[in-house]
């Protein structure tokens, strides 16, 4: 199915559900029945075949093709009963018990005794920012749950006691009642047959591209026909929560998890990896995080990143709202920054806390030390070029200014290097290398600094346009929502050349991906350093056995530095090839755009090893 008609399925079931919800509810549980007849009807056609045949072959009437129908049958009952018992998926994170966090059992049963729901079989504690309730099927789809509870140990850091109850409150809402056992069986049914979905994608034999045709046909509905109902869940266990712990106690908690998770994503993880210039083992993250979370966060990160999330709007993508939505449905206003928790709900775990937090650190240690002395390693040659550029500084040519620049950011976020950028353009008033810095190490207060780069870039360089009226546009809208001047005229005239790079980018993006690969090609111009910065980026994946990296000529661009990235990958599913390319694209540094495909996926790996030079990456065992 392809994402338009997905999307306006979604929609023609948010428009059904508003209009009649039991009418809606009652279409869901007629689909559902549908997946469910077909599973039934293929059980029952191979037994009936096999009650048919079996005996003639017993009685010694042999016939060729009766054989075939055995296997068939066979083949048929194998899928049909795989269908039906959907493996459980192993749970994550170290199971705790009532006898070890008496506290946290205490209120889990308070919640569940207010709500009426079933009781929870099992608790885990994780490493993610995160709190959740599933259900796992005992039976496969013939029926029966098992509730597990998954909470986090950076969440019980962030929030107090009341905002974490609140958040468990709303995952214990989705096992509420009548309309909660249904909303519960459906996630059930939507989960089984995402599995067996994308457990029989590479399945092969006629009765499996059969059901492989049925389920390519039936899941894409079904989740979308479904997708109002999961939606509408989402709201009803917020509603839960709020009627016993406060709809402004649960708007805050949902806005306190919010930026405290962006917190987490864009400075404490990079704080805490910057670690590893100075310390050639890994150190635990979470004795660390336990008394940074109880602090407040930045006030100006706080209020960028709750803009951020108010901008969101609510896809298709994910079941649950964006905050924004959820804040309105609760309390009718949007979402404003909280009260900030002082000591966090650890004291939940007991006497067990402590431990709890030595054994993450522990286990993050083990599984992120072969990563962090690589890293290490990088960022030790990037302190070493420094040294090695801070002793010519006066020599220096713009280019290698500006590497030293981005190579001090690296090394020290903070570092104060909108002199050497200023150098340079003083210089060189079009370095698109300088204005590209210059405009990234500008406060965020900076709108006309900002302004001023963007305007450069539009002017001297036709390949960064779309970015620099893009950058332009948000830091106008972003200064009006802060309350500062709005500058009708200015976002007009930006917008408008966003419009018009993006018609140039569109066209450079087609011409890369419709054009054969290797025309128009030629060796990588990477300079030593930067090539042995590739390099150190792709030893980290160790599913990269090779990768071979040529430049890309583009006519609608000439200007802009494109590159292929072949990479032979190891141990991967199609899918995980693909999410992992997709990875490599956003995070390897690169002096310009990057197209990362996979050998044999889309281009043959004999084609790579004769057409795309030598490999400038070959891991253990790759070469």
């Amino acid at each position: 199915m392809k994402k338009a008609d997905f999307i306006h399925m979604v929609r023609m079931s948010e428009m059904a559900s508003a209009d009649d919800s039991r009418a809606y509810r009652r279409g869901v549980a007629a689909f559902a029945a549908l997946g469910y007849a077909w599973v039934l009807g293929c059980l029952a056609l191979a037994v009936g075949m096999l009650v048919w045949v079996v005996p003639q072959l017993l009685h010694g009437k042999f016939r060729f093709a009766w054989v075939w129908i055995v296997m068939a049958a066979c083949g048929l009952l194998w899928l049909s009963l795989r269908a039906l018992w959907v493996p459980r998926s192993p749970p994550q994170g170290v199971q705790i018990t009532a006898r070890e966090a008496p506290a946290l059992f205490d209120a889990l049963e308070r919640i569940r005794r207010k709500i009426k729901g079933p009781p929870i079989h099992e608790v885990y504690l994780d490493d993610d920012f995160n709190a959740s309730i599933r259900q796992e099927a005992r039976w496969g789809m013939l029926g029966g749950a098992r509730n597990q509870l998954t909470l986090g140990l950076p969440l019980l850091m962030a929030l107090d006691k009341k905002r974490l109850l609140a958040v468990l409150a709303h995952e214990y809402g989705h096992l509420r009642g009548d309309h909660g056992r249904f909303a519960a069986w459906i996630y059930r049914t939507r989960l089984s047959w995402h599995r067996l979905h994308e457990g029989m994608q590479d399945d092969a034999g006629p009765m499996a591209v059969a059901t492989r045709a049925f389920l390519d046909w039936y899941w894409p509905r079904f989740a979308a026909k479904t997708f109002a109902l999961a939606r509408q869940d989402e709201y009803e266990a917020d509603r839960i929560a709020a009627r016993l712990l406060g709809q402004d106690e649960v708007a805050a908690a949902l806005t306190e998890v919010e930026i405290k998770g962006a917190w987490l994503g864009e400075q404490f993880w990079r704080q805490h990896w910057q670690g590893a210039l100075s310390q050639p083992l890994p150190a635990g993250p979470y004795g660390a995080l336990q008394r940074l979370l109880a602090l407040p966060p930045e006030p100006a990160f706080a209020q960028m990143a709750l803009r951020e999330a108010v901008r969101r709007l609510s896809g298709v993508d994910d079941t649950h709202p964006v905050l924004r939505d959820r804040v309105e449905a609760l309390t009718g206003g949007r979402p404003t920054l909280p009260p900030w928790s002082q000591r966090g709900a650890l004291s939940l775990l007991g006497a067990q806390a402590r431990g709890w937090l030595a054994h993450f650190d522990d286990q993050w240690c083990k599984a992120n030390a072969t990563v962090w002395k690589q890293h290490h390693a990088r960022l030790q040659r990037a302190q070493e070029r420094v040294h090695a550029l801070q002793s010519t500084q006066a020599g220096n040519s713009a280019t290698e200014t500006v590497e030293l620049a981005r190579l001090m950011r690296r090394l020290d976020p903070q570092a104060a290097v909108q002199p050497l950028y200023e150098r340079v353009l003083a210089r060189e008033p079009a370095h698109v290398g300088a204005l590209l810095g210059l405009a990234d190490s500008l406060p965020p207060q900076d709108v006309a600094g900002r302004l001023r780069c963007c305007e450069a870039l539009w002017d001297c360089s036709p390949t960064h346009r779309w970015g620099a009226a893009r950058g332009a546009v948000q830091a106008l809208e972003q200064r009006a929502e802060a309350g500062g001047d709005y500058d009708a005229e200015a976002l007009k005239r930006w917008r408008e050349r966003v419009r018009q790079a993006e018609e140039v980018e569109d066209d450079a993006l087609e011409e890369l991906y419709d054009t054969p690969f290797f025309q128009r090609v030629t060796r990588h111009d990477l300079s030593a350093f930067e090539l042995g910065e590739l390099q150190a980026e792709l030893a980290l994946h160790r599913a990269v056995a090779r990768a071979w990296l040529v430049c890309k000529q583009l006519r609608a661009m000439p200007q802009r530095r494109t590159y292929l990235l072949f990479v032979q990958l190891r141990g991967l599913d199609a899918q995980a090839r693909f999410a992992l390319c997709r990875r490599l694209e956003s995070e390897l540094e690169l002096p310009g755009q990057v197209l990362v495909l996979a050998a044999g996926d889309t281009a043959a790996l004999e084609d790579i090893e004769r057409q795309a030079f030598e490999p400038v990456h070959a891991g253990p065992g790759g070469a």
